[in-house]
């Protein structure tokens, strides 16, 4: 079955307004529906190269596959870049370089979500923010557990504290989540420099009113008002 529905697009990424280097990628791959952000960890010359390696590795997938070899090929595309973070740091003798992943992928009236660590993937349907996405964090269980919710989580000491990232421990597991893609959906895929000030009730709002146009910019916005203390990426896709 050929997917008929068409989208639209606005990506974006900023050092922020205490970082010296932006270890954010963000990667947009319209011929593929596929789009995908990156928050690297691990300092400088560390963090940058995870999650530059994450989006190189994927924008090479070949253009003429069909969906299910897309899918494969993706998750293929991003265990390659688990085990060359990982060589790479056995190479500067050890330590934490890594990153978080979040990909969306749209086909064939369907989305399909993957992701390790605390990057997020949010759907607007309705004029209802749902997050398809679950933090791969220290303080994801408190949430899970209904002792706080994802606002809150952002705020906790430990929010940093990611449990689960490419390029991090032996085995890479990546979760998933498919749904059913319906007309006017708009999605967004962002890093934690934006949910740290973006609540649900403000994302909410401003996916709900505001232009693909401006929406990049608008929560860009909200995120330097808030302080900028990390780096800010985001994507916003909208479904036609």
């Amino acid at each position: 079955m050929t997917d008929v529905r068409t989208y639209r697009y606005a990506a974006q990424t900023h050092v922020g307004l205490k970082r010296k280097v932006n270890e954010d990628a963000i990667l947009a791959l319209p011929e593929h529906h596929i789009w995908l952000v990156s928050d690297g960890m691990g300092g400088h010359q560390a963090g940058d190269f995870a999650s530059s390696l994450i989006v190189d590795s994927v924008a090479s997938l070949p253009v003429s596959l069909d969906p299910t070899e897309k899918m494969h090929g993706l998750r293929d595309k991003i265990q390659g870049a688990h085990r060359a973070i990982q060589a790479e740091t056995a190479a500067r003798g050890g330590g934490t370089i890594g990153a978080t992943v979040a990909v969306l992928v749209l086909a064939n009236g369907h989305f399909l979500c993957l992701w390790a660590g605390d990057s997020r993937i949010y759907r607007l349907r309705d004029g209802i923010i749902e997050m398809l996405t679950c933090d791969h964090s220290a303080v994801a269980d408190y949430v899970l557990a209904g002792k706080m919710d994802w606002d809150e989580a952002e705020q906790h000491p430990h929010s940093n504290a990611i449990t689960r990232a490419v390029g991090v421990g032996e085995e890479l597991e990546l979760d998933k989540v498919r749904g059913i893609v319906e007309t006017g959906d708009r999605f967004l895929i962002c890093s934690d420099g934006l949910t740290k000030y973006a609540t649900f009730p403000i994302l909410q709002d401003v996916l709900s009113n505001t232009p693909l146009e401006t929406v990049g910019d608008r929560l860009l916005q909200i995120a330097l008002d808030g302080g900028g203390a990390d780096n800010i990426s985001h994507i916003v896709v909208d479904v036609i």
